[in-house]
């Protein structure tokens, strides 16, 4: 039984369902009973798409991933999807990839479905030119589009991030102020997240008088699942002659990837080496020892972001930037660190949208 066979049968039209589903008072009570006894009887269960029609929303929002299957992503998109649900809202998950044409492509589908808003987790949908991310600006001319831990700037776009800067850099002032000299970073991504943490990074060696040149940096593009590619990579990198005495890595699969290498070769952890990984996922506390690690507080960043996207459905103000401090979590994998300072977010260009 659909919403067109209850209309049908209690002789009404089909907006007249819709509203006397979603409780609209522009129904008589007469008329109310007589949908509302056909709905009973016929044991009907309004789906999400047919109590949009007949109204100005759909109660749905799209979210777009490039990969459900990593750590940090899938946990974001269950963070959303829950808090989504607590607000009234369903909603279209739709993983991309990581190829532009299938990013675009996606989008479409989901303004296809004419969704009332869109959700991009991750920075790596958005593009490393502004023609890449050009899909995303269109696609804000038809409906709000909100960026978990990423930045666009742009009308109707609203972002919630972590500070990925401040957090690497303190990460990377405090592991060299503890003795490790020859620190390595080790990344997996050229977005606008990874990008933030190398430039923390970078600063962070530069404040303590390590020059560019000297800085050690290593780039890992395999999969994000094979630990011992990763692995191989650093052991490849130290056999070519180069010394590292400690890592801070973009994230805890690499983390972990470097702790297995250190204990391949018998360096002892934290004693002549060092890690810090980053996103506070399970593998931090799987790792032995456990890692050290960098909240970037992802449940909060997803209510944040729901919460903005509800005031923006409902005409209300809205920051289209707001920046969250992350926390340093001290582990096994490093000699005694503080935890990063936390400080309020950070809100800037607030609009209406």
């Amino acid at each position: 039984m659909t919403i067109y066979d209850i209309s049908k049968k209690a002789g009404v039209s089909i907006a007249t369902v819709s509203r006397v589903i979603n409780g609209s008072g522009k129904v008589s009570e007469k008329t109310r009973k007589k949908v509302l006894a056909v709905v009973e009887e016929s044991g009907y269960t309004p789906n999400l798409f047919a109590r949009g029609l007949g109204l100005n929303t759909m109660h749905i929002i799209g979210i777009l991933c490039v990969d459900s299957s990593d750590l940090f992503l899938a946990k974001a998109v269950y963070y959303l999807e829950q808090k989504l649900y607590e607000n009234g809202y369903g909603c279209l998950l739709c993983c991309t990839g990581y190829q532009q044409e299938n990013k675009e492509k996606y989008m479409k589908l989901l303004l296809s479905k004419r969704v009332d808003a869109c959700i991009l987790v991750g920075s790596s949908l958005v593009g490393q030119t502004l023609e890449d991310s050009r899909y995303i600006q269109d696609a804000a001319k038809e409906i709000p589009v909100m960026l978990l831990n990423a930045y666009l700037n742009g009308p109707n776009l609203y972002c919630v991030l972590a500070d990925d800067y401040q957090a690497t850099y303190a990460a990377a002032d405090q592991l060299y102020r503890a003795g490790k000299r020859n620190l390595l970073y080790y990344y997996d991504s050229n977005s606008y997240s990874g990008k933030e943490k190398l430039r923390g990074f970078q600063d962070a060696m530069k404040a303590n008088g390590v020059d560019k040149k000297e800085q050690k940096t290593l780039y890992y593009s395999g999969s994000r699942e094979d630990i011992p590619s990763m692995k191989a990579k650093l052991a490849g990198l130290h056999q070519s002659g180069v010394a590292f005495d400690g890592i801070i890595a973009s994230d805890d699969n690499l983390a972990l990837s470097a702790v297995k290498f250190a204990q391949s070769i018998g360096w002892k952890i934290p004693e002549e080496f060092a890690v810090i990984g980053y996103n506070n996922s399970l593998l931090a506390q799987c790792c032995e020892p456990e890692l050290t690690t960098i909240d970037n507080h992802l449940e909060t960043l997803c209510s944040q972001l729901t919460a903005t996207l509800m005031d923006v459905q409902g005409g209300k103000p809205a920051a289209s930037r707001m920046v969250f401090p992350c926390t340093l979590l001290p582990g096994g994998t490093t000699p005694a660190l503080e935890r990063i300072p936390e400080h309020s977010p950070k809100r800037k260009a607030a609009s209406a949208g």
